[in-house]
């Protein structure tokens, strides 16, 4: 699956044309604040970012399809004994309840499939990601359906399923604190981008962008400032991602 088709967009900031075919979004939230901190007061400023993004991206390419899943309110359920049990019995073998108890995670597994961007908004708690993001985490990393396993396999029984499929991720995150980016005071304490980019690469998706606000817990001006600079950047993203798959291009 390539990153994108089509024609170069006429301007940049403007909608291409219809005959460009289709680039399909995943658009999850896993925020448990319900609603957009430009919204409301004490709403998710990873909703808003996540809300942003889709939003511009529905400008520049009106004709692209968007399925969205609020992982937030209503998170999946976790993975039990029965689930694993399911999962690693072959799919000719599994009985009606194996079926039935991975029913969920196979709709899960066929959005992630079907979409070329995934674009999640992901707070992050106690140094982690939430509970319902982790849930579906779980519920996505399926043997048999995004990895191989072969114990018999020389080398690396396990292997992505999903690599060159030209599939994108986008990480929408914010904080608390301050100085979780590559390089501040407390990188080594951020555990959301880092386990989201292996989960993900486990699978065969390796092309990760990640935009944050932080100061949350401050207030006040800090993070206005952080906003408008998380807002300004996903902007850019956005732009330079929608023009990339217009113009067909692999290296956005």
């Amino acid at each position: 699956m390539n990153m994108g088709h089509g024609r170069r967009m006429a301007k940049e900031n403007m909608p291409v044309q219809e005959d460009i075919p289709m680039f399909r979004l995943l658009h999850l939230d896993a925020s448990a604040r319900p609603g957009r901190s430009d919204e409301r007061p004490h709403g998710s400023h990873t909703r808003r970012l996540s809300a942003r993004f889709v939003s511009r991206w529905r400008a520049l390419r009106p004709g692209d399809p968007v399925v969205y899943r609020d992982i937030g309110l209503a998170p999946p359920a976790p993975v039990t004994g029965d689930w694993i049990h399911a999962a690693f019995t072959p799919a000719e073998r599994r009985e009606p309840w194996m079926r039935e108890v991975l029913a969920q995670s196979d709709r899960l597994v066929d959005e992630l499939l079907e979409a070329d961007l995934i674009v999640a908004g992901v707070p992050m708690y106690n140094f982690g990601v939430p509970s319902g993001f982790k849930a579906w985490i779980d519920n996505i990393v399926r043997v048999g359906r995004t990895f191989g396993f072969d114990r018999t396999r020389a080398g690396d029984p396990y292997w992505p399923l999903l690599a060159d499929m030209g599939k994108q991720l986008v990480v929408l995150g914010s904080r608390g604190d301050h100085g979780y980016a590559p390089g501040g005071r407390i990188e080594a304490m951020n555990h959301v981008e880092p386990s989201i980019r292996t989960a993900f690469g486990y699978i065969g998706i390796t092309r990760m962008h990640a935009v944050a606000a932080e100061y949350d817990e401050f207030g006040g001006e800090r993070l206005t400032r952080s906003l408008a600079d998380a807002e300004a950047s996903v902007d850019r993203l956005v732009d330079r991602l929608a023009v990339a798959v217009a113009t067909d291009s692999i290296a956005a």
